[in-house]
């Protein structure tokens, strides 16, 4: 093959790859078709949500008025009742990696344990009766804890092998001493996470906005030291790595706290803020995301009241 023909070969080739490589108008097009997860999410009208919790792509949010758990899908918005009204509250809730939702129950004084699957109740404990506000829960290796709005105490509700649960009456009341003071006949204990550690506890009092850190085998408390900060209605919390976002229901805001690796102290990095929000309650993370449920507790409740949930980038 002499020179001429291979160079004019070699251009031509050339210019089928160039022409091959040149991408299509198609693609843009293909990209929109992906879907958007919403940053809102619509709960049924009347709901009064105030707990939530995720596991994949899915949020469980609890109803304070009627106890019933509503299922959300993160990716499209849609949703369904999981569990109907009890006729208690359903506030802070935790789901387990076995499927299991742990609802702390309010004025009832009590929990829950909800199958996710089926929406079936596979346990309930009876902790307190009247003056108890059972406000939320956190899950360990070993055990749930529940905090009480209007009670010094925490409850555990122990895990046997493979998570099993325990008795009705096999539960343990904690009474809380050291730097923690109730005070006064208002909210309290709201919200509890685990230390970065994760050989304690963290729980916030929402009157004070003062964070402590609760050893859980004695209940032994010390102060959360964040230099020139409290957390004023203080609710929710959640631990990611050594950040604690902390949901401050009426300001409508999370308040960002680096801690330490015990959760003895920590500094306050940011505030995480939305349009949207109207007092939020409580925060989960799925899916890159922080969601946060609107309790909107200045709006008062009918049961054609709209409500939803909030999705905000993480600090």
């Amino acid at each position: 093959m002499n020179r001429r023909v291979r160079t004019a070969l070699t251009a031509a080739l050339t210019a089928t790859l160039l022409t091959a490589t040149v991408p299509t108008a198609v693609a843009p097009a293909q990209a929109h078709d992906r879907p958007t997860r919403p940053a809102v999410i619509a709960l049924p009208d009347g709901f009064q949500p105030e707990g939530i919790a995720t596991a994949g792509r899915y949020a469980y949010f609890g109803s304070r008025a009627t106890g019933a758990i509503y299922r959300a899908d993160l990716v499209d918005g849609d949703g369904a009742l999981l569990s109907p009204p009890t006729g208690t509250p359903s506030l802070g809730l935790k789901v387990d990696r076995r499927g299991r939702l742990f609802v702390a129950g309010g004025t009832a004084g009590d929990a829950r344990v909800v199958d996710t699957r089926t929406g079936e109740v596979l346990a309930r404990y009876q902790f307190a009766t009247a003056p108890t506000f059972v406000n939320d829960v956190v899950l360990t290796e070993r055990a749930a804890y529940f905090t009480d709005s209007n009670r010094p105490v925490l409850y555990r509700l122990p895990l046997g092998r493979h998570g099993a649960l325990p008795p009705a009456d096999g539960f343990t009341t904690i009474p809380l001493t050291g730097a923690y003071q109730q005070v006064g006949t208002g909210v309290n204990l709201n919200g509890i996470a685990r230390t970065p550690d994760r050989t304690a506890l963290i729980v916030v009092q929402s009157n004070t906005g003062l964070l402590f850190r609760v050893d859980p085998a004695t209940g032994v408390t010390t102060t959360v030291d964040v230099p020139g900060h409290t957390f004023t209605n203080g609710d929710g919390l959640l631990l990611a790595g050594r950040t604690l976002y902390v949901v401050q229901n009426r300001l409508n805001q999370i308040a960002v706290v680096r801690l330490d690796r015990s959760g003895t102290a920590g500094t306050l990095t940011g505030t995480i803020t939305d349009p949207n929000f109207d007092v939020p309650t409580t925060v989960a993370s799925a899916l890159g995301r922080l969601y946060l449920p609107n309790a909107r507790f200045t709006t008062t409740p009918t049961p054609t009241t709209p409500y939803s949930a909030v999705a905000v980038r993480p600090h």
